[in-house]
């Protein structure tokens, strides 16, 4: 298990370095920078060149890139130019947003999708069984920009829920308790927008892994001996049926930094995905490689949690793990 870390704790430092390179790179080969952008048309030449020499954005892309290599040695990501500060700080506390967002609405895709997956996968007809999967079906062909904007347009029509933000203004004036029960009111619209979709991508997994679990001979034999169904399903079969389910969690774990893109910016959410909208439209190239490096650890901690919940849930996992090490010793 030692090494089994140290190597996945090296691919995600090298993960998190070339994506984070990329995103540099790529920002400041694309025509236009910073001080273009900052000045829009209608400014002098000379005015553009002085703003770019201020802002080292005159020099090659090869001298930036280094010396910007070795400050993220040492975990100095540079200074927002748009915002003029850390872009260390601006990140870690934009993450947070996300994280907390992304959470919550992991936590209710499992909520809503496993038991539907479930219900869907042991039951072969019924009104729920056609009901769940056609809800299903609508949720994974919508885009998210879609349903945000559904989301939205339902909470204005009703104004059962803000329509945007993460805080009313002076929410926290009131205490703690105020400022965490507003904080719980604008949390639900973004929440639903991103967990709605991923709830049915569960419920399509689950349902199909745990259709193929009730096929194999220790299943029918469980049924041939008189066991009630309902207790094999839940007893015996679900578990073995989550290890393609856990195997999603990584990929769901790493999208939702995508998949709040724009969920954060229909609905307002200061979260990462917001700000790295905000800094590819200022080309605040320094800002777009620290909300690169923030995406790519969230993928490479979706990964790691998603094996070891594999691991957890079909014992062959790790038994074909045991093998390959054995193999690797002889």
């Amino acid at each position: 298990m030692a090494r089994y870390f140290v190597r996945r704790l090296f691919a995600a430092v090298v993960l998190v370095a070339v994506v984070s390179s990329a995103a540099l790179l790529l920002t400041s080969v694309a025509p236009g920078d910073f001080a273009s952008e900052l000045f829009g048309s209608g400014v002098s030449a000379a005015s553009i060149a002085a703003e770019r020499a201020r802002y080292g954005l005159d020099r090659p892309v090869a001298s930036q890139y280094f010396d910007w290599i070795g400050r993220a040695a040492r975990l100095d990501f540079g200074v927002s130019l748009v915002y003029h500060r850390p872009v260390a700080e601006l990140v870690r506390q934009r993450a947070a947003n996300t994280a907390l967002l992304a959470l919550a609405a992991l936590l209710l895709a499992t909520f809503l999708g496993l038991p539907a997956g479930i219900i869907t996968g042991s039951r072969r007809r019924g009104l729920a069984v056609s009901a769940i999967r056609g809800a299903s079906i609508v949720l994974l062909s919508l885009p998210s920009l879609i349903t945000s904007l559904v989301l939205v347009l339902l909470a204005a029509r009703t104004g059962w829920l803000p329509t945007g933000g993460m805080q009313s203004a002076g929410a926290w004036d009131g205490g703690m308790l105020a400022g965490l029960a507003d904080l719980a009111w604008h949390l639900p619209l973004p929440v639903l927008a991103i967990a709605l979709p991923l709830a049915a991508m569960i419920e399509r997994v689950q349902s199909q892994s745990l259709g193929s679990v009730l096929k194999m001979p220790f299943a029918l034999a469980t049924l041939a001996r008189g066991v009630p169904r309902s207790r094999l399903v839940w007893r015996d079969a679900w578990r073995p049926s989550v290890g393609p389910v856990a195997a999603l969690y990584g990929f769901i774990l790493g999208s939702l930094l995508s998949g709040s893109f724009v969920v954060e910016v229909v609905t307002s959410w200061p979260g990462l995905g917001r700000l790295m909208y905000d800094a590819l439209r200022a080309r605040d190239l320094f800002l777009v490689a620290g909300c690169a490096a923030a995406g790519s650890i969230f993928l490479a901690v979706g990964s790691l949690i998603s094996d070891l919940i594999q691991a957890w849930a079909d014992p062959r996992v790790r038994q074909r793990a045991d093998e390959r090490r054995a193999g690797a010793a002889a």
